[in-house]
């Protein structure tokens, strides 16, 4: 027969209390919330500058008379530029960053010195100064001869709805490929510390224990750790996939048109500096915002499933 103190301790944990806003709580939003309205209110008195939400707006939708449909305009292709260079970027960072972090706890004296090299040249050189070495000194020499820069735009494989929309315009390959790059590799030197850090969190018994059934180190790690691994890894790479989308901005510098880039030229060809980058703004955060929702619910799911 199945004792009680075993099926209460069967039984789920009870859910957590409910929190209840305080009066402290309210002089909080309060306070914050007149902040809010004097800034508001000082920017309007101090600048005397007139607003024209209509004509930045114009940049995120457009109409088209030929079709008779409202289309995405320059500032949410350049959204779309971001979420491309985001995504591809953390792919090709994730499996560089397993890759080395799994070389910066190799028993191999030569990956060690490799993998330890790359990070602390990407950690400690400024993005800017890395973007422009890539863009200028290893891209430029690099796409002409694999033939990047001669690609076919009117070919079956170039010219289509698929390829447009993993990658954009085929005319700007090029230089999407070389933020898509610069980006990897700067976020794949951080993830490779990310994943290092989960490797070595994992006890020394583990290892010791897999050892001594005749594994190898290659399979104690891909069988034994890597799975252990994986789920206190997950939290921070969620976080660095954020960062990235926020860093995506940098590429801008060496004229890929993604959002930042977009909004410098809404800026100067409209002249509506405030309304512009708060738009800008307000679309970051729009979007970092909802990853960190959606990648919160992730965590909590995963987090049950184990439990």
């Amino acid at each position: 027969m199945i004792s009680d103190a075993f099926l209460r301790a069967r039984q789920a944990p009870p859910p957590p209390p409910k929190r209840h806003l305080k009066l402290a709580d309210y002089l909080i939003f309060g306070i914050a919330a007149a902040f809010v309205l004097y800034a508001v209110y000082r920017v309007n008195d101090v600048l005397v500058y007139h607003w024209d939400w209509p004509q930045v707006l114009a940049f995120v939708v457009r109409y088209d008379q030929a079709t008779d449909s409202w289309l995405p305009n320059i500032i949410l292709r350049g959204l779309a530029t971001t979420l491309r260079l985001a995504i591809w970027a953390t792919l090709f960072a994730t499996v560089l960053g397993v890759v080395m972090g799994y070389c910066r706890t190799s028993q191999n004296l030569s990956l060690r010195i490799i993998s330890r090299c790359y990070v602390e040249l990407i950690r400690n050189m400024p993005p800017v100064v890395f973007i422009f070495i890539f863009y200028f000194f290893v891209s430029s020499q690099l796409f002409p001869a694999i033939g990047v820069d001669n690609i076919n735009t009117d070919s079956p494989l170039v010219s289509n709805p698929v390829f447009t929309f993993l990658f954009g315009d085929a005319a700007l390959l090029s230089n999407f490929l070389a933020g898509m790059i610069c980006l990897s590799l700067f976020e794949g030197a951080y993830i490779t510390e990310i994943v290092r850090a989960g490797i070595q969190s994992i006890p020394k018994g583990q290892w010791e224990a897999a050892r001594a059934t005749g594994l190898s180190h290659f399979n104690v790690l891909r069988d034994v750790i890597l799975p252990q691994a994986v789920r206190k890894i997950l939290p921070p790479l969620a976080g660095q996939f954020i960062t990235l989308i926020k860093d995506s901005s940098i590429v801008s510098l060496i004229s890929i048109q993604e959002l930042t880039f977009v909004a410098t030229e809404v800026a100067a060809t409209t002249t509506k500096v405030f309304e512009t980058w708060i738009l800008v703004g307000a679309m970051y955060f729009v979007l970092c915002y909802s990853f960190a929702i959606g990648f919160a619910r992730l965590e909590r799911r995963a987090k049950r499933s184990h439990e």
